[in-house]
């Protein structure tokens, strides 16, 4: 039986096998395994212009799985110095929770403990970046969790602003539940300041396959790992194109090539994957 994938032993198992430098299909959001399909490069380039263009509010929104976090992290590492950001993962958190969080990223100290003394401690580290040119940009992932009262907070943050700038950009990142609560009428308000949206669609066949071969090569491979087409497309429909789901599965192909001391993966391997994956 083939152990599903889990703890780094398996995973060790074969590595040396295939020749490879690390775990290909791992499911951390890595920006140095982010494939750019159509759909990932267009959300990728409308989060680097919201921020480098002073937008205010961005949202990108997709489903579970299909590589928003990847993203964001990739954003980040790609933005300039010029520049200054936070990364919230977990907006479930109180007014005050979510304001601390965001100074102590932007490595500010905050003396006093209440909401008056944090927002007064972001809007002068806001006009002090501006008046050197820095941007300052907050990107919230998981976005959907954030509460109707701390979306209001969120929305009160974009009154800190100059004549010329919106002194903070701020990313909305979630699933597509995002959408549908921002168009409840009670959000009307920070709905109407969002100007750059992007909703992040599935990969397609085509797209998974070619995902496949990138993870893979990104990891070491000399191209002698092969996953046929029927593979590919098994991997497909059982994931249907969310990157999360296509790891898992290939994860657990390796796994199954190992065992079967096999570099060509078919769509046996897949079926073996599946029902490990399945339990």
């Amino acid at each position: 039986m083939i152990a599903a994938a889990g703890p780094d032993w398996k995973v060790d198992m074969y590595l040396e096998y295939y020749g490879l430098k690390e775990n290909p299909f791992s499911v951390t959001p890595d920006p140095r395994y982010l494939y750019f399909s159509p759909n990932h490069q267009e959300a990728y380039c409308h989060i680097i212009y919201g921020i480098e263009h002073r937008k205010g509010f961005i949202e990108i929104t997709g489903e579970v799985g299909c590589g928003k976090t990847t993203i964001c992290r990739a954003v980040l590492s790609a933005l300039s110095d010029t520049v200054q950001t936070a990364l919230i993962l977990n907006p479930s958190l109180t007014e005050n929770q979510l304001l601390r969080a965001m100074l102590n990223d932007f490595g500010l100290e905050v003396k006093g403990r209440d909401r008056l003394a944090y927002i007064e401690t972001l809007n002068e580290f806001l006009l002090r970046m501006n008046a050197c040119g820095t941007n300052v940009a907050l990107v919230i992932d998981e976005a959907q969790d954030l509460s109707p009262n701390m979306m209001e907070h969120v929305r009160l943050l974009s009154n800190l602003e100059t004549d010329q700038h919106k002194l903070i950009q701020i990313v909305l990142v979630g699933q597509p539940e995002l959408k549908q609560r921002l168009a409840s009428q009670s959000l009307r308000q920070l709905r109407q300041r969002i100007t750059v949206r992007y909703h992040i669609s599935p990969l397609t066949q085509e797209q998974t396959g070619v995902y496949i071969d990138h993870r893979l090569r990104v990891a070491g491979s000399d191209g002698r790992i092969v996953f046929e087409p029927d593979a590919a497309m098994l991997v497909h429909k059982y994931s249907q194109g969310m990157p999360r789901l296509i790891n898992a599965v290939c994860d657990n192909v390796l796994l199954a090539g190992y065992v079967a001391r096999t570099m060509t993966l078919d769509s046996k391997c897949v079926e073996k994957a599946i029902r490990q994956l399945e339990g």
